[in-house]
């Protein structure tokens, strides 16, 4: 490619990028494991990383699982890692609406168990999990009743979706001071064999059209979720690399923050889509060109090996 960008990563590159750099972001799903499979080579990559004194954080929009339950999965695919390494969307939610918002109040969830546990985990209550049927009529509906302590709405994914909670996210958002967070913006969630569901950016879509308001996103490519990482760790943006499967969110995470980047081909982009944007000539989309590329993760292993 031309220009300095998306350059293939070679051993002798991936030494001096990953010497200029103290700690690495890695996305989850596409990038070191694939469903339930570890993307070959990808739990020695992670354990050569920590050997070698870099901090290994991981970044990931899906908010149906909570850091413990990521955590377990990480082991059970062979990769060291602990909690307090693992940024969630369910994380960074509540640390979103403890920290930033400084919520008082009860928080209505359309979200998972996961969501509810990392909201209760900072002391916020919520109120919305689970199915909520349709019953009675059109004014039934406009009338529903609400939760006078409710203060913020959030949405995740959740497999409950329903007309309902579409309306009662509806009603609570026309209140006067009623927050509205969204995780993350993803609208399809792709699945191996080139399959695809609908992801939680289709839900928020929803909300933010019946409720005529645009939410707040915590999650990639928003700042915040760097913001998290570097508040506790005191990472420095211009010795941090991104690395990520997908250039609207990883890539774009990276260039929001001033990381550097590199994209995997394991996952959902490639290499012509990134071509595709640096050839826009539009500003926004470069940020979605990433620094380097690489097949596999498991190509970093000669320069961490040597």
């Amino acid at each position: 490619m031309s220009g300095s960008k998306c350059a293939r990563l070679s051993a002798a590159l991936a030494k001096q990028v990953l010497d200029s750099v103290d700690s690495v972001l890695f996305d989850c799903d596409g990038v070191i494991w694939r469903g339930d499979q570890a993307v070959p080579g990808a739990p020695q990559v992670i354990k050569l990383l920590k050997e070698k004194g870099k901090k290994v954080f991981f970044v990931t929009n899906n908010s149906t699982k909570t850091r413990k339950m990521y955590v377990e999965k990480l082991s059970m695919l062979g990769f060291d890692a602990k909690e307090d390494e693992v940024f969630g969307t369910a994380y960074c939610s509540a640390m979103y609406l403890k920290t930033v918002c400084e919520l008082q109040g009860k928080v209505y969830l359309i979200g998972s168990d996961a969501m509810r546990k990392e909201l209760e985990a900072v002391g916020l209550r919520q109120t919305g999990v689970g199915p909520d049927h349709v019953l009675g009529k059109q004014t039934d509906w406009a009338n529903v009743p609400l939760d006078p302590e409710v203060k913020a709405v959030v949405v995740g994914f959740d497999e409950h979706f329903s007309y309902m909670k579409l309306n009662r996210a509806m009603q609570y958002l026309t209140q006067p001071g009623c927050l509205f967070v969204g995780t993350n913006r993803d609208t399809r969630l792709p699945l191996e064999g080139g399959k695809a569901v609908p992801g939680t950016g289709c839900l928020l879509q929803a909300v933010e059209t019946a409720a005529q308001r645009q939410a707040q996103t915590v999650g990639k490519p928003n700042h915040f979720m760097f913001d998290c990482v570097a508040a506790q760790f005191g990472v420095d943006p211009a010795r941090c690399l991104m690395v990520g499967d997908r250039l609207d969110t990883d890539i774009m995470l990276g260039s929001n923050c001033g990381l550097k980047t590199l994209l995997t081909l394991t996952g959902v982009s490639t290499v012509a889509d990134a071509e595709a944007h640096q050839k826009s000539g539009c500003a926004e989309r470069q940020g979605m060109v990433p620094d380097y590329y690489v097949e596999s993760i498991a190509e970093l292993l000669p320069a961490l090996q040597g």
